[in-house]
């Protein structure tokens, strides 16, 4: 047998709660030799909340799911599957499938601290904004484009009567 990781499926919501009880039952059972490792993937993502305020706050990757690195055998499958909150594993036909290294990697690459780091918003194309800062502040403009992952909005501005686009940051704009 060898150690691999699997994904559980579990209640939305329930990850932190799967991953404390888990480790509990393994201790308790003594499966420390089978489950190895369990892992909730999260990432850092920067919102743009009202006036432009930028709030970094940790989130899931995969809400609802839990990587668990363990070999697997009747004992540890029952005690994994029988977890409150996990609703199962995920595979084909009812067998749990390892994730590849490949997979692996590329899930732990996003919550890596070398990871670019997302930015979400509520600024929408056709949307119409105040500058707040910088040379244009105080022009009023029309969201033409939204680039969340450079944190960019491009604007169009009227300036001396000609509809003018600028590239200016998320903190930059405010929705009117």
């Amino acid at each position: 047998m060898s150690k691999k990781w699997y994904v559980l499926h579990t209640y939305s919501g329930y990850e932190n709660k799967v991953k404390t009880n888990l480790e509990i039952r393994v201790e308790t059972m003594g499966l420390e030799n089978n489950v190895f490792a369990i892992e909730i993937p999260t990432e850092m993502v920067t919102e743009i909340k009202e006036g432009g305020r930028r709030v970094e706050s940790e989130k899931k990757v995969f809400p609802g799911y839990v990587l668990v690195r363990m070999e697997l055998d009747d004992r540890s499958w029952a005690a994994v599957r029988n977890t409150p909150g996990v609703t199962g594993f995920v595979g084909s036909d009812g067998k749990p499938a390892p994730l590849t290294r490949d997979e692996y990697n590329k899930i732990m690459k996003r919550t890596s601290h070398e990871a670019p780091k997302k930015t979400s918003t509520t600024l929408e194309v056709g949307q119409t904004i105040k500058v707040v800062s910088g040379p244009l502040a105080e022009f009023d403009g029309v969201i033409s484009e939204v680039a969340p992952e450079s944190g960019k909005v491009k604007v169009m501005v009227s300036i001396f009567g000609r509809e003018t686009p600028v590239e200016l940051s998320f903190d930059q704009v405010a929705r009117i």
